[in-house]
């Protein structure tokens, strides 16, 4: 009788999961940067792209190396299967538009980032699919928008960059009340932190750039879950081409093996900084999901183990003074970005929603003086002493 096999942990399956080894015997998975594969008959080509076999023809269609990464999220999620983009943003299209048809609707949380709101109010409504956007905590707003046509709803929590919490079970049983596709933006969150598809999501998206890479290096996205469903998302993106680069795969794939440690220390530094800032002269409301003082603290602790890498504020003086903050900064970058091993500070107002309306970005909670922190791996003493000292020249 053979030894019962014994179950990794996720978390050990981040680590060690990895495609065939060749006959070199290598122990870090190489990368296959090859844009196509080769067969050894005919019959076995045309097999291929029959799917009577599991043969790779194609790297915008499947990939070793884009596997090995796609395997790891689908374990730390614990999903049924996955897909890998070029971007977070291919993630969030494919996802949804993979899905919906003309004449579809949409429910939306109003609060998502700035590209994913152009999408489902600029872009959906040219397709013929209609959107309703829904306060993220308003519930008897979401069920009064259900309409019969409605196919989907997608939710971001927390949200960016405002942290706002949705409650995962609740809203898993809307969508099972009413029979609907629940999609859920983990990005902020990562596995680590918050897994959707344990409270009834069917899908879980993620910008890949984002803590998964940590290191401000490659853009990468993918998504998550139920079989049925990525098959679709899969069928989409193969025909429609936003693959992930293998290179980007194995890098990804790489950061994986980190993610675990990198995330700890990224929420150790980032309840730090939330402390030291709530009592700020120059601040007038700090927002972080494990503050007691967060509207949504009792969410935040049900379904999230730690509460993540981001900090938002919101600086006293409106739009000026959120500028003069950026421009007195000595050691945080500013840069389009979130999720790095380096401090990073933005003003989502002047930039990431700088597209929207004044109206539009009120109505998201976009303030003018809103600040986002992505706290990274520094000595917290240093992160907390840059945005300070600029605070005090505000």
């Amino acid at each position: 009788m053979s030894e019962q096999q014994h179950e990794l942990h996720p978390l050990s399956k981040a680590v060690r999961v990895r495609g065939d080894q060749t006959w070199q015997m290598e122990h870090s998975s190489p990368m296959y940067l090859t844009s196509s594969f080769t067969f050894d008959s005919a019959e076995e080509m045309r097999g291929a792209f029959a799917e009577e076999n599991e043969e790779n023809i194609y790297s915008r269609f499947s990939n070793p190396t884009v596997d090995e990464f796609v395997a790891k999220m689908c374990a730390l999620e614990n999903a049924e299967a996955g897909f890998a983009t070029a971007s977070g943003m291919a993630a969030v299209f494919g996802s949804i538009f993979a899905l919906l048809k003309q004449g579809d609707h949409l429910l939306c949380c109003s609060s998502v980032f700035g590209s994913t709101f152009t999408i489902v109010t600029k872009f959906l409504p040219k397709y013929g699919i209609e959107c309703t956007l829904v306060a993220a905590n308003d519930k008897e707003a979401w069920e009064k928008a259900i309409k019969p046509n409605t196919k989907m709803i997608y939710l971001e929590t927390p949200t960016n960059p405002q942290l706002e919490l949705i409650d995962l079970e609740w809203a898993g049983q809307l969508a099972k009340k009413h029979n609907l596709i629940l999609n859920v933006d983990n990005c902020f969150a990562t596995p680590l932190l918050q897994q959707p598809l344990q409270y009834g999501a069917h899908l879980s998206v993620h910008s890949a750039t984002k803590w998964i890479d940590g290191q401000g290096r490659v853009l990468g996205g993918v998504v998550v879950g139920d079989k049925a469903l990525i098959r679709e998302i899969y069928l989409f993106c193969r025909n429609t081409g936003p693959s992930l680069s293998p290179f980007n795969a194995w890098i990804l794939s790489k950061s994986l093996e980190t993610l675990d440690v990198r995330m700890q220390r990224h929420c150790e530094n980032a309840m730090k900084v939330a402390q030291a800032l709530e009592n700020h002269p120059k601040v007038s409301w700090v927002k972080y999901p494990f503050l007691k003082s967060h509207p949504q603290y009792d969410i935040a602790i049900k379904q999230m183990k730690s509460g993540g890498g981001i900090v938002c504020f919101e600086v006293k003086g409106g739009v000026e003074s959120g500028r003069k903050f950026l421009n007195s900064l000595q050691m945080l970058s500013m840069t389009a970005n979130l999720g790095d091993t380096r401090s990073i500070a933005s003003h989502p107002s002047s930039t990431t929603h700088s597209k929207l309306s004044e109206e539009e970005r009120l109505s998201v909670g976009i303030t003018p003086g809103l600040v986002r922190i992505s706290v990274g791996l520094e000595f917290v003493d240093d992160i907390i002493y840059d945005i300070t000292q600029a605070l005090d020249k505000c």
